[in-house]
């Protein structure tokens, strides 16, 4: 298995001389036939343990796949066999959309970084779902969470109706299920971010769970992605907002618009959210912030920018409970995820 991991070096040059999207799809391809023909499949076994609490899951280890890289739930098992404690699959809308028009993913090699617009491209939750199901990696102890958004044609007075559609279709196939109002990529979308907004989405969503909990005799968790471009003040607020509600987790962060750090680079001017090595430093700005106000119970899941086993350890320093992967995987390859666990582990003994 390591001569696979150490194979990703040459076939990552490959990659990086196609289109960044296609050499997405590419690579998903890839590990989905790898896995077909069994050469992934004893990782998860080998997988290294850090055992971890979060938001009520038991989990092999803290390192996670972040949402956005599998979009449609299409290569659960694949992914899930890469070693990751926990997998997060999606968005996905209530109705299939193409996304943004293409190009809309971009490389910044020399940050270590990408800029993507993609705009929350999926194929609708019935496809979504169908997937969902035919994984059979949940039913081996892996822990999933499923992320919703909405639509983006539903005008964003009316976004609760989109997010209730997502609740009530994946409550049943979710360890947990996040909630997603920080896409730079969807218009207005952040708005939900906003005091008066995030209350009344996460009332109705609360109220829907309280029934779906009781209709499936059982309480999935709730968690809510957040933008890293958000004032002190903003981050308060959201910090006073989600337990109010009994949301079970926030998910800091999602893609920056900033570009300070990636300013005079090809392509640091195409619009989209900007991930990878630079929103490291912001990332943890923002869980150190949000532990601080949310208090030590609270479940955080440290997302952006890490690109080594010590990046993901100083998230857990910073107050998260956990961390996921997405750009550093595409610079790093699949052996990030276990010398992310492992540097976990050694900074908890």
């Amino acid at each position: 298995m390591s001569i696979l991991f150490q194979a990703y070096p040459l076939a990552r040059h490959a990659l990086f001389a196609m289109d960044a999207e296609a050499a997405h799809e590419a690579t998903l391809g890839a590990l989905q036939r790898a896995y077909d023909c069994s050469l992934t499949r004893g990782l998860m076994h080998s997988q290294v343990l850090v055992p971890t609490k979060l938001m009520g899951l038991s989990l092999q280890n803290p390192v996670g796949l972040a949402a956005g890289l599998d979009k449609n739930g299409a290569h659960i098992d694949a992914m899930g066999n890469l070693g990751f404690g926990f997998i997060e699959v999606g968005t996905v809308t209530p109705r299939a959309q193409p996304g943004n028009p293409k190009p809309r993913m971009f490389r910044l090699p020399e940050s270590e970084a990408l800029i993507n617009r993609l705009g929350f491209n999926n194929q609708g939750l019935d496809a979504f779902l169908a997937n969902v199901q035919r994984s059979t990696w949940r039913k081996r102890g892996g822990i999933i969470g499923l992320n919703i958004g909405k639509n983006a044609d539903t005008p964003i007075e009316q976004a609760a109706d989109d997010y209730l559609i997502g609740l009530s279709g994946v409550y049943p196939h979710a360890d947990y299920i996040t909630v997603n109002i920080s896409s730079p990529n969807t218009k207005n979308l952040r708005a939900l971010q906003g005091e008066h907004e995030l209350d009344q989405l996460l009332s109705q969503l609360a109220t829907r769970r309280l029934a779906l909990a009781e209709q499936h005799q059982k309480r999935v968790p709730l968690a809510v992605k957040i933008a890293p471009d958000l004032s002190e003040e903003q981050i308060d607020i959201i910090a006073e907002v989600l337990p109010r509600h009994g949301i079970d987790g926030v998910i800091a962060t999602n893609t920056t618009l900033a570009r300070d750090a990636v300013a005079g680079q090809k392509h640091a001017e195409e619009a989209g959210g900007l991930s990878g090595a630079p929103l490291h430093a912001r990332s943890l700005e923002v869980i150190r912030r949000l532990r601080s106000k949310m208090g030590p119970d609270f479940a955080i899941i440290g997302v952006g920018g890490i690109m080594s086993g010590q990046h993901a350890a100083e998230k857990i320093a910073a107050g998260a409970n956990a961390v996921q992967l997405y750009t550093g995987l595409i610079y790093r390859g699949p052996s990030l995820v276990g010398e992310c666990a492992k540097a976990i582990g050694r900074q908890r003994t």
